[in-house]
């Protein structure tokens, strides 16, 4: 374990992500004072049958590191760790979302408090929240037992009431889980966890409820006052039953789990673990997006404080589907740069739903999935924002009378004004034909206002830098910024309204060189100013009357901007609100108009 390991000699770290398709693997080495990415390798994940053990998947992916490096790790089927000579690595860690990742149901008292608490605490640990039950969520008893006998979770996180409030809604909620006899997913035989945060009056009804028909662990409460959120707790105790109960009884992974260093993490809480220790590191403010096949997930750090939201039906693939039926066919229709059939774009969805491992094979295609992209980033977006609200420490004085009336939480905590860097990750993003296409999608997904940094994951490790985060954060910030990370430029997008083809802004670029170039844009216009990978420059603006760049920064002036792969970007099109033309014809010209301006698709 850790306690044998000097972590000022690590200089070889072995890390693995158990995905449900693929497992990959990463080696880290030190040369000289800094942690480098030497060798990746993946393999198909063999937590399924006819393999059933997750370490032959695990093995085949540190094989084809060991050839692409020409290190020697394994000693036949063993992982060689502390290291020996050049043999072996000094630490092996492991993330794993296989089986389908942690499922989990959550309770509480009050849908928008004690039960939204829950849900924030379960996301954060990484976990995929099935439901969520509430005193007031509407549902009649039995229509409550019958969903959580149906959805057989993996645990169940039960909060509710202040410490030293009422008791008898926590009571109820106990006797629903009691009454539903819920089963383990995994494990037949093995009793269900349930973890209890709440009020600490209510321990002893719960205990008699629940104490003998589950697993029942007891922890501090995550809503203690009406104004306080303490998640912490509730979170190590997801984590650590995620091991003992879930992790135990998946296939092969006891053997996994006696290789690795440092306890197995959920693959989206490790993911969370390196975007807020960057956010820290950095003192600056964050927002990161995965979207996948079935699921995307968006992780922000605000004001210091971490949220993480899992939209389950919003994907590229499997749920692409649901993508149509939530933003509706015209609002995909709308990034659609040339005119398309109602019909014929329909079963392009239901195709890709039903075979969903074919890519675009001509421009068309590409740009069709590009507009879906657009709009499963967009909704994810807007959930990620009605859940990631301000709690901690407030400044609102509620009656319970209040709490129980209210519709909605908090004022939500991200403020696109203040955001810093933009980091898109999955496959539509990661591997876009260009990367200027990709800094497209996240400008017309999240609407960036003033000044913010664009990057892109390029090949999805942040997994395994999250968990080497939580045991060597110096190793894992290194490789995130050098090897994990692809810059992408700076995007200037002013807050504000105007006439078509009006003035709006105009910019002097200073590069280090010594170059300038100076350019007047428009409203309505978007332009690409070249700035190169990592070089830092001083960018002069005038904003015309009415529009502004946010964080109190003065009509003109001057500030520092970060270039990158595609450079900066100046988006004119307006923002508060950011409207498209309605008209189709002229909306298509404009369309292709951005695209040329930072030269996304080639015409």
């Amino acid at each position: 374990m850790m306690t044998s390991v000097d972590r000022e000699n690590i200089d070889a770290i072995l890390a693995t992500d158990c995905g449900s398709t693929t497992t990959k693997a990463i080696l880290v080495e030190r040369t000289g004072e800094d942690y480098r990415l030497i060798a990746r390798g993946e393999a198909p994940t063999t937590v399924e049958a006819p393999f059933e053990d997750v370490t032959r998947g695990v093995l085949n992916a540190v094989r084809e590191v060991e050839e692409i490096a020409g290190r020697k790790i394994l000693d036949g089927e063993t992982i060689v760790t502390p290291r020996n000579g050049g043999e072996g690595v000094d630490l092996y860690l492991s993330t794993s979302s296989a089986g389908g990742g942690l499922q989990m149901m959550v309770a509480g008292v009050v849908k928008s408090m004690t039960a939204e608490s829950a849900q924030r605490a379960a996301l954060g640990a990484g976990a995929i929240v099935m439901d969520v039950i509430a005193s007031n969520d509407g549902r009649r008893p039995h229509e409550k037992i019958a969903r959580i006998r149906h959805l057989r979770p993996d645990m169940i996180l039960l909060s509710g009431g202040i410490d030293g409030g009422t008791t008898a809604h926590v009571a109820e909620l106990a006797e629903l889980i009691s009454a539903a006899d819920p089963k383990a997913r995994l494990g037949a035989g093995f009793d269900l966890p349930v973890i209890y945060a709440g009020n600490i009056d209510a321990r002893k009804i719960v205990e008699d409820r629940l104490g003998d028909k589950t697993a029942l662990v007891i922890t501090d409460n995550i809503r203690p006052v009406l104004e306080v959120e303490n998640l912490r707790p509730a979170r190590t105790k997801i984590h650590d039953l995620f091991l003992e109960h879930v992790m135990a009884h998946a296939p092969g992974y006891k053997k996994l789990m006696s290789w690795t260093n440092v306890p197995i993490m959920p693959t989206p809480g490790a993911v969370g673990a390196i975007v807020e220790g960057i956010a820290k590191e950095e003192k600056i403010e964050v927002v990161g997006v995965d979207i996948g096949g079935a699921t995307t997930d968006v992780f922000s750090v605000f004001q210091g404080v971490f949220n993480r939201t899992v939209s389950a039906n919003l994907g590229m693939s499997y749920s692409i589907s649901n993508v149509l039926a939530e933003a509706g066919i015209e609002n995909i229709v709308r990034w659609v740069p040339f005119e398309m059939d109602e019909t014929d774009l329909r079963n392009r969805i239901k195709n890709k739903m039903i075979r969903p491992t074919t890519i675009p094979q001509t421009l068309e295609e590409l740009l069709v999935e590009h507009a879906i992209a657009r709009e499963a980033l967009r909704l994810a977006f807007v959930q990620h924002k009605l859940l990631a609200v301000g709690l901690k420490g407030v400044q609102q004085q509620r009656t319970i009378s209040d709490t129980f009336e209210q519709e909605t939480s908090g004022e939500t905590l991200v403020n696109l004004e203040t955001l810093n860097l933009l980091v898109g990750s999955g496959g539509i993003l990661s591997h876009a034909p260009r990367r200027a296409q990709a800094a497209l999608l996240l400008v017309d997904s999240f609407l960036p206002e003033g000044v913010t940094s664009l990057a892109v994951d390029s090949i999805f490790m942040m997994p395994q830098l999250g968990v080497l985060s939580t045991v060597h954060r110096r190793a894992a910030s290194q490789v995130f910024k050098n090897d994990c990370l692809i810059e992408l430029g700076t995007c200037i997008a002013p807050i504000g309204q105007g006439k078509e083809r009006s003035e709006c802004l105009s910019v002097k670029l200073s590069s280090p060189t010594g170059e300038t170039e100076e350019r007047k844009i428009k409203f309505g216009e978007m332009a690409l100013v070249p700035l190169g990978l990592g070089a830092d420059a001083k960018l002069k603006y005038e904003l015309e009357r009415g529009f502004e760049l946010g964080q109190g920064l003065p009509r003109s002036g001057e500030i520092k901007v970060r270039g990158g792969v595609v450079g900066i970007i100046i988006d004119c099109r307006g923002r508060r609100p950011f409207l498209l033309p309605e008209s189709r014809e002229k909306l298509i010209s404009k369309l292709r108009e951005w695209s040329r301006a930072i030269s996304a698709y080639p015409e």
